[in-house]
């Protein structure tokens, strides 16, 4: 048996994939093919700083629209390719992560797809997204009686099948907005995926995924959390503090333009504080001086750089932290956890995230990929990666295989099988 009962791309095709990524200090385009293998060749890209974003949330429409469509129009002028349905990251909208359970009989019998179908749909009408979007429903794992943790059930023989469905709904407003920006640029946006999924498919091996491990996305306005276990995403979450919040901090500290906190945060910058930082010396334009200017320049020691830094990195990975410990995933000692995202690249991040976090951190970058030019190949671009495949790697979701059914209404007395995933992981 494979590690999903269906994919999004059936194998045989060959396919265009395209991801767009929107992110608070950067949007980019992946364009790829897809072969009957489903693997994944990089065929053009597009790349801009991005503009009319903060904290992953949309604050102008215009300019984001602007910025979409000149990183599309960049990768297809790459691909040779026109393209119209493309895969959007979101980070906002405050999004909210649950698993729930359903189980239906099957008196002795094997396990068929219809089995599957009635189980799923039945899960269905235990979601409850109060006036919210449903962002992700799909089956996190199965249990035929107790052998729990089943990924394909299909011809196994019980009397009882279960299902673990994760469930991630968001804001309705901030998925409007991105939808209306996406499709002024005459491209239709088939699929909005959480940034946090799309960066644990991109960085996390098999094992990882198999025994149990969590992806940290810094990005530049949002920091991203996931959490997988069994082959299959069981918790995640967005906070909305990311580099760019380091990059303001310092501004502000030391009176210096925007670029130039950002060229001393990447040139000079460390997440840990070392023994040398206050013998090394750094010159820094003043805000609205003439920086050419000798006068307009200030020297400060490289320790008051990283006395900016270091708190406002602490106070991100605390925040994953603790949403790893809400999670209920964060029981066990020693588990992996994959630190990727452009912040990941500040010196010292890997160690201070270790403490942190108490967990063993590791350096994640994108792979399963082919094409990638090599200034995309970073942990920079691992939700654009994780986009594509997204394509092939992820399971249908409940709106992808039927009519979803959402009512109103309680989902209590779902919690033996989410306490196993935890218990598991």
């Amino acid at each position: 048996m494979g590690q999903r009962i269906k994919t999004k791309l059936p194998k045989g095709q060959d396919q265009l994939v395209v991801a767009l990524d929107v992110g608070s200090t950067k949007v980019c385009c992946f364009i790829a093919r897809v072969d009957g293998d489903n693997k994944i060749n990089i065929l053009g890209m597009g790349n801009r700083v991005s503009k009319g974003m903060q904290n992953g949330t949309i604050v102008d429409m215009e300019q984001v629209e602007a910025s979409i469509k000149s990183v599309v129009e960049s990768a297809e002028s790459m691909a040779g390719e026109t393209v119209t349905d493309v895969l959007v990251n979101l980070s906002a909208g405050q999004p909210r992560s649950k698993v729930i359970e359903a189980n239906v009989p099957i008196n002795g019998n094997g396990v068929e797809q219809m089995d599957i179908d009635k189980l799923l749909g039945q899960a269905s009408d235990g979601i409850l997204v109060d006036e919210r979007h449903l962002l992700h429903a799909f089956p996190a794992c199965y249990a035929v009686d107790n052998s729990i943790g089943v990924i394909d059930p299909r011809g196994m023989y019980g009397e009882k099948l279960t299902v673990a469905l994760h469930v991630i709904d968001t804001a309705v407003g901030p998925v409007r907005n991105l939808h209306t920006c996406v499709a002024r640029g005459h491209l239709n946006p088939s699929k909005m995926v959480l940034s946090a999924y799309a960066s644990g498919l991109a960085t996390l091996v098999d094992d990882e995924m198999d025994l149990g491990a969590a992806c940290v996305d810094l990005g530049g306005g949002t920091t991203s959390v996931s959490v997988f276990a069994k082959h299959s995403m069981v918790y995640a979450n967005t906070i909305a503090q990311g580099g760019h919040d380091i990059t303001k901090a310092i501004a502000k500290e030391l009176l210096t333009p925007i670029e130039h906190a950002e060229r001393l945060k990447t040139l000079n910058g460390n997440a840990t504080a070392t023994s040398s930082d206050v013998h090394d010396a750094i010159d820094i334009p003043i805000l609205g001086e003439d920086e050419r200017d000798v006068d307009g320049h200030v020297r400060i020691q490289k320790s008051q750089l990283i006395d900016i830094i270091e708190p406002q990195v602490v106070e991100t990975l605390e925040k994953a932290a603790a949403c790893l410990q809400e999670s209920g995933f964060d029981r066990v000692s020693g588990k992996r956890v994959v630190l990727t995202g452009g912040g990941s690249l500040l010196p010292g991040m890997q160690d201070l995230a270790q403490k942190i976090l108490g967990k063993q951190v590791r350096l994640g970058r994108p792979h399963g990929l082919s094409g990638m030019a090599e200034n995309t190949r970073g942990a920079a671009y691992s939700t654009c990666a994780g986009l594509l495949l997204y394509a092939v790697k992820a399971p249908l979701e409940m709106g992808e295989q039927k009519s979803l059914s959402v009512r109103q209404g309680s989902a209590a007395g779902f919690g033996g099988f989410t306490n196993w995933l935890k218990r598991s992981f």
